[in-house]
């Protein structure tokens, strides 16, 4: 388990949280156990996010959720100044990177452990889960 991305801020239920859908709760499930879990096409090998009833690339509807090593490299990132949410104020600025998964999907969340310093594009992550309560974890990453 890892450190609250910010212990002072309010508590989780007032931030909005990810839609969970049937065709995302795998990810979530795995998220809670601390496993990247990403669905993959039987058909053509490939892996995507975001998760849905059919292979975007060759429309199969046999897709298995295979564990992702859970590295990669940020393509890009923006620090948010702005309180577009109430909920987030007590983390201004905050950063959020879009991450390319060695397994070839990207992943959208935060960079932590990383001194407060701004994420550089390219630069090699690792996935770390982030208890928010019970039924949320979150994916984050740290540098690798």
């Amino acid at each position: 388990m890892t450190a609250p991305l910010n212990p002072s801020a309010p508590p989780a239920h007032a931030k909005p949280r990810p839609r969970m859908s049937p065709d995302s709760k795998p990810f979530w499930d795995g998220c809670r156990r601390h496993e990247l879990l990403l669905p993959t096409c039987e058909d053509c090998g490939r892996a995507h996010l975001p998760p849905g009833p059919v292979c975007p690339f060759c429309f199969s509807d046999r897709l298995a959720w295979k564990k992702a090593s859970g590295r990669g490299r940020i393509s890009t990132f923006v620090v948010v100044h702005k309180e577009w949410f109430p909920a987030f104020k007590p983390d201004l600025p905050y950063n959020v990177v879009q991450v390319e998964l060695e397994e070839g999907p990207r992943l959208t969340a935060n960079l932590v452990g990383h001194g407060g310093r701004k994420p550089v594009i390219g630069e090699a992550v690792r996935v770390v889960f982030d208890t928010v309560d019970d039924s949320l974890t979150m994916p984050r990453f740290e540098p690798a």
